[in-house]
């Protein structure tokens, strides 16, 4: 193959629409533009969500809520979900995420006390609710808060 033999994909790319070319390119006289207007003027330009003055949309719906910019966000998994490593390993925020358990290994990680735990496990992670802990220390283990 010669680079005078490339062609582009068939559909990646499209003919440029010609614009004010006579009435037989089905896009002459007004352009696309339609009769007058603010929108047929050079140089028009409204903002995005302007209705000619009427009051926005986003500024008639109702707003529900608070919205809180300072929280932290958290990785929080279950403790059923612990039961995919084998008996006597430590588990970390690292382990998570390379189980697939979590997709960030950045966040902070909570582990809550849903489902039972069955293996012996040294869990090192950022907090744990207290039912977790319990069940943690019940099957053996040790819940350390990093």
């Amino acid at each position: 193959m010669k680079m005078h033999e490339l062609s582009p994909a068939i559909g990646s790319t499209k003919e440029a629409k010609r614009i004010g070319r006579g009435h037989g390119s089905g896009n002459g006289k007004t352009a696309g533009k339609g009769h007058k207007g603010q929108k047929a003027r050079a140089g028009h330009g409204m903002r995005p969500g302007f209705e000619g003055g009427q009051m926005p949309l986003q500024r008639r719906i109702p707003k529900r809520g608070f919205n809180n910019i300072f929280a932290k966000e958290w990785a929080v998994i279950n403790l059923a979900a612990l039961n995919v490593f084998e008996d006597g390993a430590t588990v970390d925020a690292a382990a998570l995420t390379e189980k697939g358990i979590i997709k960030k290994a950045n966040l902070p990680v909570k582990v809550l006390g849903n489902g039972q735990l069955t293996k012996k496990l040294t869990v090192k992670l950022n907090a744990f609710s207290a039912s977790a802990t319990e069940k943690i220390g019940a099957a053996g283990g040790k819940a350390e808060v990093i």
